[in-house]
């Protein structure tokens, strides 16, 4: 049994980089993106190829396995290991050097593909090969797994792009692999060279061959390329350190033409012919993976083929000259860029939604990337559909038709012995289906664990163990990433969702989408690490503090990594009292942005609440769950004795804000919000009824009420010259009154959550029987009423009817006054779309009553980082900075001097003024002032220094 103690000791002696060996570090690498988990000894970070060197001489003298990870976004379990971990994300991800002349670029293993491409745009240059996951894989790994991605029919996989590699071995050899021989270990000339007649004829030709170790790349015809011949070896070889790559010229403009076909295997058999008209894409799917085909040319199938040109003319007859070749039922071409993102954004969702069944069912990797014979892709797909039938499996098959590889995630059963077994019974008939149509096991991902078991199958067993005479060569050792490609653990071991308990644990949220089944919630994270994404781009919110800290446990795949490892109980020992889980989920900001933007909507800000309820249960809180958790009651307390006035004197005064903030788990560098002297309530009881039209019930949430009661008034205004009757809800004579348990839910005091919304339903009752709407101007307040509310109280049917029946204030507008037309503003706007609207409300309305007030320009995306309680929280405030840094105040900061700054949000309101000195407003207040005739003041106290 492996020392872990003196191993982490010689570790830390021996490298310059960061070694961790506690539990977070460790539980954060014991998945990838594939169905697999095995526990780490322990996470080293290299700075560089003396610390790779260092760390694999410590653990070879102590006999401990080594896995090199990038990204953490293998689907074949090749990312995971026993050993020692070398995470290249931290320290080796640089770009080294861009030759614009010779077109190649040097760099790191750990650099994300993104970066690269951003660096080479500039001069009208890329690197060809495009995954999915472009956002966050990195060079690394797709140099381990020779990765593709949807250009490959024009550019090839990356092993087409690699020049010269540099790397470590297992001994400690340092070697600059290339061509003619450059760089190859002792010992492999000769294995080739007795060998030649099986290099020759064992490996299938196919444009998607990647399964295997590519040994053929070292004939003498083929020039003996070591560069070549070490992509897809999937770190079991030896320790890339730095690459040189080559670029391709990006074409100046593109054109897209979506062809539509009867059926999937019309559009399968086509893709081949339209080749030799030399398209950078032949990318397919069918019917069954779009919801809503609307914006598709007529059919139940389709290709996506992708053509470049010097003009945009020149695209697009290349891109007609393709439709008029194809046998198509319907087409489409398109040029505009706005246009063609929109169809790309159908075939990027499709892989998305394939992550799941229609049906919510759980869909799962493995055979997600077989490839055959381009010309042989028709055929094969109807048998596999077949077979897929035969065992009572169900998937979607999409992907690169013009290379023959199809991605597909089943719906196998991983979590009982007889889905196991008929998960392997499976892996083996399609094998087989997938060599008699003369195809290769992987078409991208590689073979990792899920597949090297079958390698024999595809190549016979002579060439697989010429597979393991070349490991030998490569690593005698066996160090790198043993298990992997030869001498394979079986494809049903190591499963992750073994570990995991056999019962449902207790849990306060009803989880409606995962059956109830906190489990099944955690097991959504598949590890794609779309929220590992280091720039958010558009309206995406996800994940704020991923980017703000650059830590993979501040990442949503993170949390739900160490939230599985609480379940299983392994690692983390100690269940919901688990200090690791409650510190990971510390920085977590509630921002919601996962359940929209993750492509299988984990929702870690439900997960958080759900976590602080049991963590907490029968302890002693932070202080500021008791003061900002409490904050309804305390402010409800402050309007009833009459003290706000002397409460934000008492907040002026250095001295007694101090002692308040200290005793309230409030920040420092923070400002208290300023109470209002007259609630929006009382102000409402002294004013003049008005409007005749719909009735709607104006929801005084919280911040509303006591701290911007002037959005209130303006909502009123407005609804009313819209004609709609607004009146407030039923409140108790002792003052209590309806509350969406927003503070609550968020600090996770779920039982008084509960507590308050259930007396809210009690209050709400006549307006629920009167089907009235009910319309919420705080954007977070109207998320938690159509989210938390039914999720917490799934079994009281109120909860369902209140959450139906609320509406954003443009929703309201668009559905009750559709023949109103607003004042025309005529500004641009400048703001931040708020992080609950973009992933649970939705902005659809609010765009289009902007558009027809005169409101011109987009809002950008992102948190605003204050996220109601957590940027007042002490210790949260640099991180909150940092989210308003990414989006938020950049984009004010570039506004016109007579912009309308927009922020829905009183926390995003509040952000704004304490960091930019600039006055944010909610869109009913610059409506409100137009109605008027008044200027709107928006840049009231905007600081030229910001």
């Amino acid at each position: 049994m492996t020392d872990l103690t003196g191993l982490a000791a010689e570790l830390r002696g021996a490298v310059r980089g960061e070694v961790g060996f506690d539990t977070t570090s460790r539980a954060l690498v014991t998945m990838d993106a594939s169905n697999y988990r095995r526990v780490p000894a322990g996470v080293v970070a290299p700075r560089d190829a003396d610390d790779v060197a260092a760390a694999l001489e410590v653990c070879r003298a102590r006999g401990v396995p080594v896995v090199a990870r990038g990204g953490g976004t293998s689907i074949a379990g090749q990312a995971t290991g026993t050993g020692v971990v070398l995470d290249f994300t931290r320290h080796m991800n640089a770009l080294l050097e861009l030759d614009p002349g010779t077109r190649t670029a040097v760099v790191q293993p750990g650099l994300v593909l993104d970066r690269l491409q951003q660096a080479a745009a500039p001069h009208g240059l890329r690197f060809g090969p495009d995954p999915s996951t472009h956002s966050r894989c990195t060079l690394g790994g797709m140099i381990g797994n020779n990765s593709c991605g949807s250009h490959s029919v024009a550019w090839g996989t990356t092993a087409d792009s690699v020049r010269r590699l540099s790397v470590v071995t297992g001994r400690g050899q340092r070697l600059r692999l290339g061509r003619d021989w450059s760089g190859a270990p002792e010992g492999l000339r000769e294995l080739v060279s007795g060998e030649l007649a099986r290099l020759r004829t064992g490996f299938p030709e196919l444009p998607r061959r990647i399964s295997g170790y590519a040994l053929d790349a070292l004939l003498p015809e083929r020039g003996a390329d070591v560069a070549r011949s070490f992509c897809g070896s999937e770190g079991t070889l030896g320790i890339l350190t730095e690459a040189v790559l080559g670029l391709v010229e990006d074409p100046r403009a593109r054109a897209l033409a979506v062809l539509g076909y009867g059926d999937e295997s019309a559009a399968a058999e086509a893709a081949a012919g339209l080749l030799p008209f030399g398209p950078l894409t032949v990318e397919g799917m069918a019917a069954d993976l779009v919801p809503s085909p609307a914006v598709l040319p007529r059919g139940d199938a389709w290709l996506f083929v992708e053509t470049g040109g010097g003009t945009a003319a020149e695209a697009r007859a290349r891109a007609e000259a393709i439709v008029r070749a194809a046998d198509v039922v319907d087409s489409l071409v398109v040029t505009d860029p706005a246009a063609q993102r929109a169809l790309w954004r159908v075939r990027e969702d499709a892989s998305g939604t394939a992550t799941r069944m229609p049906d919510g069912t759980e869909a799962w990797p493995g055979w997600e990337d077989c490839a055959v014979p381009p010309d042989r892709l028709g055929a094969y797909l109807r048998d596999f559909r077949a077979l897929l039938s035969s065992h009572g499996l169900r998937g979607t098959p999409y992907g690169h038709f013009g290379d023959g590889c199809i991605h597909v995630r089943i719906d196998f059963d991983l979590l009982t012995e007889a889905g196991v077994g008929r998960f392997r019974r499976f892996s083996g008939d399609l094998a087989d289906l997938v060599v008699a149509h003369g195809g290769s096991l992987s078409g991208e991902h590689g073979d990792g664990q899920a597949r090297a078991e079958l390698l024999p199958r595809m190549y016979g067993a002579e060439t697989v163990r010429l597979f393991e005479r070349a490991k030998g060569v490569w690593d005698p050792d066996d160090l790198l990433n043993p298990g992997m490609l030869v001498r394979p653990a079986p494809l049903d071991a190591n499963l992750r969702f073994s570990v995991l308990p056999r019962r449902p644990v207790d849990v306060a949220f009803g989880y409606p989408a995962d059956g109830g089944d906190f489990r099944a919630a955690v097991r959504r994270c598949v590890g794609v690490a779309k929220c590992r994404t280091t720039a958010a781009s558009g309206p995406a919110v996800m994940c704020p503090s991923f980017r703000a800290t650059g830590e993979e446990q501040h990442s949503t795949r993170g949390r739900a990594r160490l939230l599985h490892e609480m379940l299983a109980g392994e690692l983390v020992t100690d269940g919901w009292r688990s200090t690791e889980v409650r510190d990971a989920l510390d920085l977590c900001l509630s921002c919601k942005g996962c359940r929209s933007d993750c492509p299988v909507g984990v929702d870690m800000a439900t997960y958080k609440a759900e976590f602080l309820h049991h963590h907490y249960r029968g302890r002693r809180r932070p202080a500021a769950h008791y003061s900002m958790g409490l904050l309804p009651v305390w402010l409800r307390w402050a309007a009833r004795t009459g003290t706000a006035r002397l409460l934000n004197r008492l907040a002026s005064l250095r001295l007694p804000a101090r002692i308040g903030k200290r005793l309230a788990g409030i920040a420092p560098e923070r400002d208290l919000p300023r109470l209002a002297p007259l609630t929006f309530s009382r102000w409402w009881r002294r004013r003049e009824r008005r409007g005749t039209g719909d009735l709607v019930v104006l929801w005084p949430d919280t911040f509303t009420e006591h701290l911007s009661p002037s959005v209130g008034q303006a909502a009123v205004r407005v609804l009313e010259a819209a004609g709609l009757r607004a009146v407030l809800p039923p409140s108790r004579p002792a003052g209590g009154g309806v509350c969406c348990g927003l503070t609550y839910v968020s600090t996770g005091r779920l039982d008084q959550a509960r507590t308050v919304l259930r007396r809210t339903l009690d209050l709400m009752e006549p307006v629920l029987r009167r089907g009235t709407p009910v319309v919420v101007l705080e954007p977070s307040c109207a998320a938690a009423l159509r989210t938390d509310l039914p999720e917490l109280l799934p079994d009281d049917p109120r909860a369902a009817r209140l959450s139906a029946a609320v509406l954003t204030f443009a929703e309201a507008l668009r559905r009750h006054a559709p023949g109103w037309t607003p004042p025309d503003v005529g500004r641009p706007v400048a703001g931040q779309t708020h992080c609950h609207q973009h992933a649970v409300l939705g902005d659809a309305a609010d765009r289009a009553l902007r558009e027809s007030a005169g409101l011109t320009g987009e809002l950008s995306g992102g948190c605003c980082g204050l996220a109601g309680d957590f940027g007042f929280t002490k210790g949260h405030f640099e991180i909150s900075r940092a989210c308003a840094e990414e989006q938020l105040l950049p984009s004010v900061r570039a506004a016109a001097e007579e912009a309308v700054i927009l922020a829905d949000g009183f926390s995003c309101r509040t952000q704004l003024e304490q960091l930019a000195g600039v006055r944010g407003r909610h869109l009913a207040e610059v409506l409100a002032d137009a109605l008027d005739g008044l200027d709107s003041g928006t840049v009231d106290g905007r600081n030229s220094g910001i």
